[in-house]
């Protein structure tokens, strides 16, 4: 036992029996130095302290670490008591205060500012504490957009009751802000790494902030600035794009276009995932002359192939190929299978056979010639196509007819109904591989187009439907991923593999990067999942301890080597604002994730709420993406009702990053709520997101180019210019206004009822758009 730590423990065991016995007067800011000087002198714990500011006053009870903030006449809690400990070392000027808690391990510093108060813990033993502890009548939260969560709400209490949020991970900027009853407290997190907030519901919300000390991080302090504001989340909003900009973190759309001019082509640029999958599809292939080669060499050759490295064997086609030879007809389930089957054989090294493929094209051959070993991804799957060409003949349509036709037909159909900007996304980077004539025949018609990529999870023996889990380097499963405190592996996405540590990756990053685009691929875009969602790590690894900053700081630093060295416009999942300056657009703060833990929407394919599998027959969109659901009330309250949303991240960041929905929640998802999210979009400068392949374009064809009429020119003006005002115009809080820059504004009345304002009348359900003393309405009644 450390004797002089225990010797100053006793003292002050001491000192606060003597603080009983004795009624000692209490620091405030009105002693003399001398009585100051003595309290600080004997660590005597007393009952308060008061330092006044310009704007503001604070008292401060450092036994409890209490906190007062006093405004305009009126004081407020701004951090609940504590449990009583003993304190040491207190020290007191006119603007600053600062104690020691012996028993807690802790060193608390309090220091009024020009305009805000700072209040800093340091650990000096502790494992981890929990300040401020904060209750109010409602709070402003930065869960995604944002959200007003008034304390006594039946439908937050419920959502929220003893729940624990990772701060970095579940708050897209680094602050909450609790409503008084005159005004408000603003908390900015000096960070927000290791920080849980909890919530208690009972008898109304209240929330906390319990910062651990990592044994691995040798930084043992964290801390807030605290402003008092209007109950506004314009003002608190703007004071904390005020802080982004001190800290030099803050660049705009324009700053970024300066490096890559190509992200103004996101300025009116709807969303899009292209769905098509394969290669060769179902309409490619002439059946009736197929059936009666059905048994010949080269589909035996493929069912061999598929039971060596198919990841669910050939039983199932071997089975079926001897049932068509025998009924001499194929049905609608036979053909999936059949063309799923030569799909996934294309994407095989081993699919060339030398006493097989005995007639090649030009083409093929000079691939051959190079050796098939030394192929590039790109022209492995030409290679491919043109074995398979080589003896199917007019079994199958030319290659050039094969399933990129399909896509390139819907970019060319987008473009003449007046899609003139767009960002294409690909499910995967060997969509755009195996079909590379419709990437560069998007980035022609003016569309950003680009892959979707991870590096979060890695896997052992990861199949070719889970390629980003897949690294050249086999050795990084065992070498380079993370552990937590105990020693354990941390399990990749769905429980699969390991989460890759991301201070290790960026050799790999370079290395299929750049494989993906040796061939001179068109992408101009890419998409990096997970890497702006906060979802982040301490790794306690002996060989690779990295905390949690560090780990932050390698996923955008490949995010940067991406969209710097590769001239790429980048995006990532989620968009929380420790990458702002990294990227361009987001996808998931606008409606983020829904209920992953849910079993109704995620295993029960009998109930309403399933919102379908990931899997698809044909290659077009799964359902997972496709399907329209309803969502249960709860959660709609929750997720999307506009009675408890704010736009927090567009007042901070409408002119620096673009922010729309999690590509599970596009903008067709939700059954019965099309109509409002298409306000929605408009109101807060959203692009809607689609998942579209051959099918889906031709059904929502009329509604997507009619909506774009509206939203595509209002979105070019609105990106280019901060948010400047959010206002709540009706009592029930369901018809609203947001501005942006000084002449175009916005008015949704998601009511339905008519709506009167500055004498005119909003319709209900519609958008009205106003540039200057020019207005345009859109109704949504009707969706």
């Amino acid at each position: 036992m450390n004797k002089k730590k225990t010797t100053g423990t006793v003292i002050a065991i001491l000192v606060v029996v003597l603080a009983t016995v004795f009624t000692l007067p209490a620091l405030r800011s009105e002693q003399t130095p001398t009585e100051q000087q003595q309290a600080a002198a004997t660590g005597n714990p007393p009952s308060n302290v008061n330092v006044k500011g310009n704007d503001f006053t604070f008292d401060v009870h450092p036994e409890t670490a209490e906190l007062m903030m006093e405004h305009e006449g009126v004081k407020e809690s701004v951090s609940l008591p504590l449990p009583k400990q003993e304190v040491l070392n207190l020290k007191k000027t006119n603007d600053s205060v600062s104690w020691s808690y012996p028993r807690a391990q802790m060193n608390v510093a309090v220091e009024k500012k020009d305009d805000y108060l700072h209040v800093s813990f340091t650990s000096t033993g502790a494992e981890q504490f929990e300040w401020p502890k904060v209750q109010g009548d409602s709070y402003m939260l930065p869960l995604g957009e944002g959200k007003f969560i008034p304390s006594q709400d039946p439908y937050w209490k419920k959502f929220l009751a003893e729940s624990d949020l990772n701060f970095i991970e579940s708050f897209s900027m680094r602050f909450f802000a609790v409503n008084k009853k005159n005004f408000s407290i603003l908390y900015i997190a000096d960070d927000m790494y290791n920080d849980t907030i909890h919530f208690n519901t009972d008898p109304a919300i209240r929330m906390s902030v319990t910062h651990e000390f990592p044994s691995i991080n040798p930084n043992k302090t964290y801390g807030f600035r605290l402003y008092v504001t209007k109950n506004d989340p314009v003002q608190i909003a703007t004071t904390y794009r005020a802080y982004i900009q001190e800290h030099g973190e803050f660049k705009t759309l324009q700053d970024k276009a300066v490096a890559n001019p190509n992200v103004t082509k996101l300025y009116g640029a709807p969303h899009i995932y292209l769905w098509n999958s394969q290669v060769l599809t179902q309409d490619n292939i002439h059946w009736q002359k197929l059936i009666p080669v059905i048994n010949g060499p080269l589909l035996q050759w493929v069912n061999q192939l598929l039971g060596q490295y198919g990841e669910d064997g050939s039983k199932e086609l071997t089975s079926m190929l001897q049932e068509i030879k025998k009924n001499g007809y194929m049905d609608k389930y036979q053909k999936q299978t059949f063309t799923a089957a030569l799909n996934n054989v294309l994407t095989l090294p081993q699919l060339y056979n030398k006493g097989l493929f005995t007639h090649l094209d030009k083409d093929t051959q000079t691939l051959l010639n190079k050796g098939v070993p030394r192929l590039s991804e790109q022209e492995l799957y030409s290679f491919n196509k043109g074995l398979l060409k080589s003896v199917l003949q007019d079994i199958v349509d030319p290659i050039d007819q094969w399933g990129e036709e399909a896509s390139t037909d819907i970019l060319k159909d987008m473009h003449e109904s007046g899609i003139q900007k767009a960002w294409i996304g690909l499910p995967n980077w060997a969509n755009g591989l195996k079909n590379p004539a419709m990437v560069k025949e998007a980035n022609q018609l003016g569309y950003l187009i680009g892959p979707y990529d991870s590096y979060h999870s890695i896997q052992q023996n990861a199949s070719t439907d889970w390629n980003t889990a897949s690294f050249e380097d086999s050795s990084l499963y065992d070498t380079a991923t993370i552990e937590n405190k105990k020693g354990e592996k941390i399990k990749g996405f769905l429980g699969r593999g390991r989460k890759l540590n991301p201070t290790l990756s960026l050799p790999s990053v370079k290395q299929r990067v750049n494989g993906i685009l040796q061939d001179g691929i068109a992408f101009n875009s890419w998409f990096i999942d997970c890497d702006a969602t906060g979802e982040i790590y301490d790794d306690y690894s002996k060989r690779h301890p990295t905390t949690a900053s560090q780990d932050l700081a390698a996923r955008l630093e490949r995010m940067r080597y991406i969209s710097e060295d590769k001239n790429m416009v980048i995006g990532s999942e989620g968009g929380n604002d420790f990458a702002s300056s990294t990227i361009a657009f987001a996808h998931g703060i606008e409606t983020p994730v829904i209920e992953w833990s849910d079993p109704d929407m995620r295993e029960n394919k009998t109930s309403p709420y399933y919102v379908g599998g990931y899997w698809s027959p044909a290659g077009e969109t799964p359902e997972r993406y496709s399907k329209s659901v309803p969502i249960k009330e709860q959660y709609k309250r929750i997720y999307i009702d506009p009675v408890y949303n704010l736009p927090l991240y567009k007042l901070v960041y409408n002119d620096s990053v673009i922010t729309t929905h999690h590509w599970e929640w596009g903008s067709l998802k939700i059954k019965g709520e099309v109509g409002n999210r298409m306000l929605s979009e408009l109101l807060y400068n959203v692009p809607p997101l689609y998942h579209i392949d051959k099918d889906s374009w031709k059904t929502n064809k009329a509604m997507i180019t009619s909506y774009l009429k509206v939203w595509s020119p209002f979105h070019e003006k609105a990106i280019t210019q901060p948010m400047t005002d959010f206002q709540i115009l009706s009592k029930d809080r369901l018809v609203q206004s947001t501005s942006f820059g000084d002449n175009l504004k916005v008015i949704v009345n998601y009511s339905t009822q008519d709506f009167a304002y500055n004498q005119q009348t909003i319709k209900a359900k519609t958008a009205v758009v106003m540039n200057g003393k020019a207005a345009s309405t859109f109704d949504v009644s009707a969706y």
